[in-house]
């Protein structure tokens, strides 16, 4: 799987990006910096976390205006597979490639901890390897998380399946609608989630739950 990895001034999960996909896909992950306008060709696109143009404006905001985003938009729309994670999940959102926004975490504070992640449709590209309805252990490192949209769009992500990951077990760690932790777009190829599964790939790491999230999209790709 040819992957690439997009950074922003700002962002500061690059490296463990980059190794979790090298380390599962076993190829090297093509880092992508925010100013080139063309993308190489691949199979899938991650906007990695971190605090790109230090959150200034609204989190995700400048990112989603930089000079790559039209190369990353045409490839998206073209059915290439793109993630977002955290804060590549607020860009995203406000690249309009996905729909709401991610707001100010209920109780108003930087959260960083471990939560539980409920499958909540385990038919997407990039929740294939798991069960539906299984949960798992998963860090968040954010205090922009609170997913927010309209009733009608909440109402059509929920009955068209969109939603593939929810927080589980009352971890829900920011006041998201319906403990939202990670939506697609309509296609299905465009994912977004606030929680970092490439921080649990790695006994070391303490569990290995990430892993099946990447797999799922390799095996997507195969």
């Amino acid at each position: 799987m040819k992957s690439g990895v997009v950074i922003f001034p700002g962002s500061n999960r690059e490296r463990d990006m980059l190794r979790a996909l090298e380390t599962i896909t076993g190829t090297k992950p093509v880092p992508v910096w925010h100013a080139d306008r063309e993308l190489p060709d691949l199979d899938l696109v991650v906007l990695c976390g971190g605090f790109s143009y230090g959150d200034y404006l609204r989190t995700g905001a400048i990112a989603a205006r930089g000079h790559i985003m039209p190369a990353i938009v045409k490839a998206a729309n073209e059915g290439v597979r793109v993630l977002g994670i955290c804060n590549g999940f607020q860009i995203l959102c406000e690249a309009g490639l996905l729909p709401g926004v991610l707001m100010r975490n209920a109780g108003l504070k930087f959260v960083c901890r471990n939560v539980k992640l409920e499958v909540a449709n385990a038919d997407t590209d990039f929740t294939r390897k798991y069960a539906q309805g299984e949960v798992w252990p998963c860090p968040v490192a954010h205090g922009d998380g609170n997913y927010f949209t309209d009733p009608e769009t909440l109402n059509r992500l929920e009955g068209e399946g969109r939603v593939a990951l929810r927080y589980a077990d009352g971890t829900n760690p920011n006041g998201s609608l319906n403990d939202i932790a990670g939506i697609l777009n309509a296609r299905g190829n465009v994912f977004g989630m606030m929680p970092h599964p490439e921080n649990m790939i790695e006994p070391l790491n303490g569990a290995t739950d990430g892993r099946a999230l990447f797999e799922s999209v390799l095996e997507a790709v195969a």
